[in-house]
């Protein structure tokens, strides 16, 4: 029994792709799939922040790769499964981190941002996601002795479920990120892609910047959180390696809040 469990969550013989994959949460889950047995391949706008694949690599002993793409440029993002696959990679898990935030008062919001913010957290995440399932069901049933052909994992948020404020277009993405995954949960869990997503609560990273400096906004969300700090990029590798592992075989079309229990207040 002892080594039952340490099965489960094993990932040894794996490939994950991640996106947002350079720093904060992105980086903490690339890092603990690749703890966890992953080999890594990273989904970067350039080469110029090697930190992460260098870890993965020289410290764990990992297999890890930067594979270049735009997010923000639809043909760039269906590119990169082909790419990766010609490659000889067979990515089996598909982590969506990538994100990007703009914050102006609902009024003025400049459609560029508007478009910008879409594009990159919403519409790219579909479309990657599109196309690694089209692979995955590409692929002959007998690779997949179990029936689990691969994961996809979403990076939601807090305002999946809330407005916030002065961030229309990121509630809206994210709000779409928890749709998204439930409409291809309900279509690709009987066919073995289980799809989940993480919704972060308020998280000490660069995006969150805004806040951090605000010292009465940082005051009165740290006094709302149930756990009485903000979370950390490191609190999100056990949930990532849960959820790409077998040990969530029968979870699907969920979204896991990781916010200190702000949700359950």
């Amino acid at each position: 029994m002892a080594s039952t469990i340490p099965s489960l969550f094993s990932l040894s013989g794996k490939t994950a792709i991640v996106t947002g994959g350079t720093r904060g949460i992105g980086q903490a889950m690339a890092i603990g799939l690749a703890e966890a047995g992953a080999d890594i391949i990273l989904v970067q706008r350039d080469e110029s922040n090697t930190k992460t694949r260098d870890e993965i690599v020289n410290r764990i002993g990992r297999k890890a790769i930067i594979h270049v793409a735009e997010l923000s440029d639809r043909a760039a993002v269906k590119e990169i499964i082909p790419s990766v696959v010609k490659q000889g990679w067979k990515p089996d898990i598909l982590v969506n981190c990538a994100g990007i935030q703009r914050r102006h008062p609902s009024e003025k919001f400049p459609d560029e941002d508007w478009d910008d913010v879409i594009n990159v957290n919403l519409t790219s995440v579909f479309t990657l996601s599109r196309e690694f399932g089209a692979y995955l069901l590409s692929r002959d049933a007998s690779e997949f002795p179990t029936g689990r052909r691969g994961s996809v994992i979403n990076v939601a948020s807090l305002l999946s479920f809330q407005g916030g404020f002065t961030v229309p277009a990121y509630a809206a993405s994210k709000g779409g990120i928890a749709q998204l995954t439930k409409a291809l949960s309900n279509e690709w869990m009987a066919k073995g892609i289980n799809v989940n997503a993480i919704a972060p609560g308020y998280i000490d990273t660069d995006m969150n910047a805004a806040l951090i400096n605000d010292p009465n906004r940082y005051h009165s969300i740290t006094s709302r959180i149930p756990a009485g700090r903000w979370g950390k990029p490191e609190d999100f590798k056990g949930v990532v390696i849960f959820l790409a592992s077998d040990a969530s075989a029968y979870v699907s079309g969920e979204i896991i809040t990781v916010d200190g229990g702000w949700m359950g207040r």
